[in-house]
């Protein structure tokens, strides 16, 4: 694989997966918990999606073929489920929840965990980014090109962790009331990203 494959792949992934525009979402998303308890969802989020991502770069084509789900579809779905997250957003009940739960029972705060949906998928390693992966790694069928798109993820993944790391004091840059006014507006922007997934799905469906 050639520098310039290797360049693509990255520019490829750091599009699709967009480590700068996750910042403010992982701050919306994690509104309110503590510095710690952040980088333990980053962290969590951040494997998660690492495995996702290899899973689907070394037998994706397989795994949808065999359980039946084309890519449209699987689009669909993540857009679906990404729309109820940003309605969350909007109204604050995601905020409201955690804060009442924790209130009544810290041990439950592991209920509002985003670490899994939204943030390692569909936000990481969301239809978009799985299918990049499953693209770029059969555009050649050696052993080296695998590796070398695996690395280029893993890269793009570490950027996204050194801006997650800095998570805590854009939050405290921001306040609450800027946090309050970010998680609104990521809201707004995630139900459109949500609408998107639904359409490039019904796009590659043939339906529209």
């Amino acid at each position: 694989m050639d520098m310039t494959q290797t360049i693509s792949a990255f520019v490829t992934l750091f599009v699709v997966i967009d480590p700068i525009g996750l910042v403010p979402l992982f701050i919306a998303l994690t509104q309110g918990m503590t510095p710690a308890r952040q980088r333990r969802i980053g962290w969590r989020a951040l494997a998660i999606a690492a495995s996702l991502l290899t899973l689907f770069g070394l037998a994706g084509d397989a795994i949808l073929l065999g359980i039946g789900i084309s890519l449209p579809a699987f689009r669909i779905a993540g857009g679906a489920l990404l729309f109820l997250t940003a309605l969350d957003m909007l109204f604050e009940r995601r905020t409201e929840r955690r804060e009442g739960q924790t209130r009544e029972d810290p041990a439950r705060e592991d209920h509002n965990d985003p670490s899994v949906f939204p943030l390692a998928t569909p936000l990481l390693a969301g239809p978009g980014a799985l299918a990049s992966m499953i693209l770029l790694v059969n555009q050649n069928p050696s052993a080296a090109h695998t590796l070398t798109i695996l690395l280029v993820m893993v890269a793009v993944l570490a950027i996204v962790a050194v801006l997650f790391a800095l998570a805590a004091p854009i939050a405290r840059l921001l306040g609450r009331t800027g946090t309050m006014v970010v998680t609104r507006l990521f809201g707004m922007l995630l139900a459109a990203l949500s609408i998107q997934f639904v359409i490039d799905g019904l796009k590659g469906s043939g339906l529209v």
